[in-house]
């Protein structure tokens, strides 16, 4: 899953980053972020649903990728209690609003933004 898309709005994060890219840019608008595991069949099938979906709303929302299985990421995924891959958090004002876990169609990855907006 390395040729995936990045963009100011799509982007790889890490432990180290994740304060800075996800929570202070939280404030600004909200960020979707992928727990995901390269070994994961749902989380291939998910990535470009979730790219597709961020693209459309034209900087509106941001989507940060975490590979829970690189480096440090794993403690992250302790952090936050993910419990199964993939796992999708949507953050706003550095506090978490809502989740899910699954392969989900963009139609319904539409609506759990939009109850959120």
């Amino acid at each position: 899953m390395t040729n995936h898309t990045q963009s100011a709005d799509i982007f790889d994060t890490s432990l180290e980053g994740f304060e800075r890219q996800v929570i202070d840019a939280s404030y600004h608008r909200p960020v979707l972020v992928d727990f995901w595991a390269a070994w994961c069949s749902p989380c291939i099938v998910i990535a470009p649903v979730l790219e597709k979906v961020v693209l459309a709303r034209r900087g509106e929302i941001a989507l940060a990728r975490l590979e829970v299985d690189e480096g440090e990421n794993m403690k992250l995924a302790g952090r936050y209690q993910v419990r199964g891959f993939p796992t999708i958090i949507l953050f706003r004002n550095g506090e978490e609003q809502g989740r899910f876990s699954g392969a989900r169609p963009a139609h319904e990855i539409e609506a759990f933004i939009d109850r959120y907006l």
